[in-house]
């Protein structure tokens, strides 16, 4: 029979931190590791193992290889020597707000920002007001599903308590088992094939909303947020875009023929790292646009006015570029492989970028007195 490796723990006095702790190989007994952690440790009194979540470890059996374990003593008063505990009871003030709960439920979400704050183990500075209370400075109304969630498992949010910004206090303080959740009730809006044609959207926030085949044609979507929205195979022809930002949205198969993306007061629209594989964008005004990593692959941008737009970095693959306004635009690092670029307008520092990615017969430039 092949041998099996000896399990071993690191043994720690109950409040003190990791760096005093002793490793030792766990023997056959429960009995037998206390009298171990009374020796290693210089605890005469110990009689009782915890595990990090505050657990009693009654047989030996129970025990994980590596596992970081607490001895503690049957003191009546186990806080008269500032040790802390984890059926302790904490005072948090929360933007003004004192919320009080035990050690035990900060700590349910082991890797969590809470549960290093509060952990046993941990030495955090962590700052108290006049009374005692642990100072954090968040929202109290986005803590508190927060708190409720750690102490029955459950995900609740109360009427007017918007999920975003219940989601943005799981993300500071680590809470994983919420999140997904979270982002699930953020993205809320389901428009998949509406017709949203002509309407005034302006300033509307659309983030993470499935506007899939969405009919837009003449809308006006200056000013939305279109953060990482669905708008696959949406018709958004004639539609206002000036400052719209679109970053990482996807636009598989849209159609932006004759979209205006440009702003009179110069703010540039952002679709960074959008894609828009497959999506036809001709006539469409792009000027000053941020398209950088953005995804372009088999787009039709012919006639487009790209002057000043930033396509660093992104993929122009088999793109149809004829007739496109390049004057000033940034293809510095783009994939420019295949791509169909004629008759394009602007000065000779970018058509010679372009002749150099390209084979000559793919390009097609008027004869300048410069060139």
């Amino acid at each position: 029979m092949p041998e099996v490796a000896q399990k071993r723990v690191t043994l720690l006095a109950k409040g003190c931190t990791v760096h005093s702790g002793k490793v030792v190989a766990v023997p056959r007994t429960l009995n037998e590791l206390i009298i171990i952690a009374k020796r290693k440790l210089g605890l005469p009194a110990a009689t009782k193992v915890y595990t990090a979540k505050g657990g009693v470890i009654d047989d030996i059996d129970l025990i994980r290889d590596d596992e970081v374990l607490y001895i503690s003593s049957e003191d009546p008063e186990p806080n008269s020597l500032g040790e802390k505990s984890f059926t302790d009871w904490v005072t948090l003030n929360v933007g003004g707000r004192v919320f009080t709960t035990t050690r035990a439920t900060l700590m349910n979400e082991p890797n969590s920002m809470l549960a290093r704050m509060f952990s046993p183990a941990e030495a955090w500075s962590n700052v108290s007001d006049a009374s005692g209370a642990f100072l954090i400075d968040r929202s109290p109304v986005y803590f508190e599903p927060i708190i409720n969630y750690l102490r029955h498992g459950q995900l609740i949010l109360d009427k007017g308590v918007n999920p975003q910004g219940v989601l943005e206090e799981a993300k500071f303080f680590g809470i994983s088992g919420i999140l997904e959740q979270l982002e699930e009730l953020v993205k809320g809006i389901n428009l998949d094939s509406a017709d949203l044609s002509k309407l005034d959207l302006r300033f509307i926030n659309f983030k993470m909303a499935n506007l899939r085949k969405t009919d837009l044609w003449n809308a006006n979507l200056s000013n939305c947020c279109l953060e990482r929205a669905n708008l696959s195979g949406a018709h958004m022809d004639g539609a206002i875009l000036s400052c719209t930002r679109l970053q990482r949205a996807h636009m598989e198969g849209a159609s932006l023929r004759g979209c205006n993306f440009e702003d009179p007061a110069g703010t540039r629209a952002n679709l960074e790292g959008v894609n828009l594989k497959n999506s036809d964008l001709e006539g469409s005004q792009l000027g000053n646009v941020n398209l950088r990593v953005a995804t372009l692959k088999g787009a039709n941008l012919q006639n487009c006015i790209l002057r000043g737009a930033v396509l660093a970095g992104a993929d122009l693959e088999n793109c149809n570029l004829t007739g496109c306004d390049l004057q000033d635009a940034n293809l510095r690092g783009a994939n420019i492989t295949g791509a169909t670029i004629k008759e394009i307008t602007g000065p000779l520092h970018m058509t010679a970028f372009v002749r150099n990615q390209l084979p000559g017969s793919a390009l097609s430039v008027p004869a300048t007195p410069d060139s």
